[in-house]
């Protein structure tokens, strides 16, 4: 069995961080989002992977290579995102008997990934995900047992089971993949599935854990759930007048001064200084290369590669993209006076975050004055610069 992971688009929902990256490789704990799927399919057997790249598919190739833990990998490529149906179809002469199809921006936990791979052996499947309000999904309506069709964001659902992306297709659907556009401009995967529903009888696996990880408040609770599951390591170098309170990976080439303290989950990667005397706490990933001063606070967030955070400021629930740099006595805002859930801008539009606490998200090479403050929900766009006292209350 084949696993087709679709890892092309763009990720213009969770911008600016996909200014220079694929969604899909985005830092999640020890590894990009994408490689938590991959790890799962290749632990329940599969024998290839296919990952269907676009943009930015060079850092795809050069993370996954020609063999992923012992598994080959080929490629194929999706010039112009046409829909999910689409992206299949690019991979269609890398396939030859059963195969499945997993979003790469999405996480499943790793057993109902083996559970889903395991019941495909046997004949066609789709993973579902129970969920209390399924009318802004797809939602799975089951005859029996079996699937009968998909329905789209429905008033009247006719089940709390949606889609959520994880199927394993019979080989003889790989001539069933060229389906018409769909209302939205796309050749849709679920008109594929319809094809298999008329010709075969599809099962259900129900998933124990899903998460959709398409904007940044989502990628801060993929780091939540995935920070959680790391084992205590510590193998770089930790001053003796550190203190490391529970499940913290330090990794090898990494260094915690003294006065330090961590309160895990924390993941602070190869190349990352911290301190002296820094707070670390609450899921937080510093990436490769992080810079934390002394006297910085640090809470719940995501540090990606190359950013730094000097001395005397505080970060809170919040998203800095790679070679961030704060000015010291940076000051980032995670809780409204009304105690109101946290609003963001998503591709134009003001969304709500769904989150009582929410900071900055800043692009690649943003860069604070010293003694800036940042208002919650914050974007700062790559490159994004402030002045030194400068209070910042819109997007930069």
């Amino acid at each position: 069995m084949q696993a087709v992971l679709l890892v092309a688009g763009e990720g213009t929902r969770m911008r600016p961080l996909t200014a220079s990256l694929p969604k899909p490789m985005l830092p999640v704990a020890d590894r990009p989002l994408v490689a938590h799927t991959a790890d799962a399919v290749v632990s329940a057997g599969i024998d290839e992977l296919v990952l269907v790249v676009g943009y930015e598919a060079d850092a795809v190739r050069e993370y996954f290579g020609d063999e992923y833990r012992g598994v080959p990998v080929e490629y194929a490529v999706q010039a112009e995102q046409l829909g999910t149906a689409h992206a299949v179809e690019c991979a269609r002469e890398h396939l030859e008997g059963s195969f499945v199809v997993l979003n790469g921006d999405d996480l499943y936990d790793e057993e109902s990934v083996a559970a889903l791979v395991s019941a495909g052996r046997d004949g066609p499947v789709v993973g579902t995900y129970r969920v209390e309000d399924p009318t802004s999904y797809g939602v799975f309506e089951l005859d029996d047992g079996v699937v009968s069709r998909v329905v789209e964001k429905p008033a009247d659902p006719p089940t709390n089971l949606v889609n959520v992306g994880a199927y394993v297709f019979p080989a003889a659907a790989r001539d069933w993949l060229d389906v018409p556009l769909s209302e939205r401009g796309e050749h849709e995967i679920t008109d594929v599935l319809a094809r298999v529903i008329d010709r075969r009888s599809v099962a259900t696996v129900e998933l124990d854990r899903w998460l959709g990880c398409g904007r940044p408040w989502e990628l801060l609770a993929a780091n939540e759930w995935k920070l959680a599951e790391l084992d205590r390591r510590v193998a770089g170098e930790v001053h003796p007048d550190a203190e490391l309170r529970g499940t913290v990976v330090v990794e090898d080439g990494a260094t915690v001064d003294a006065g330090v303290v961590v309160e895990g989950p924390v993941l602070v990667a190869d190349g990352a200084e911290l301190g002296p005397n820094s707070y670390v706490r609450g899921a937080t990933l510093l990436g490769p290369g992080t810079h934390v001063g002394n006297g910085v606070e640090i809470k719940n967030s995501v540090v990606m590669r190359g950013a730094n955070v000097p001395h005397l400021s505080y970060v809170g629930d919040s998203l800095l993209g790679t070679d961030v740099n704060l000015g010291a006595g940076t000051q980032v805002a995670n809780l409204r006076h009304d105690d109101a859930p946290v609003s963001m801008t998503v591709k134009g539009e003001r969304v709500s975050t769904g989150r009582r606490k929410f900071g900055v998200v800043a692009g690649p090479g943003a860069k604070t004055g010293v003694n800036t403050s940042i208002n919650p929900g914050v974007v700062l766009s790559p490159g994004a610069t402030t002045t030194p006292g400068e209070s910042i209350t819109r997007d930069r």
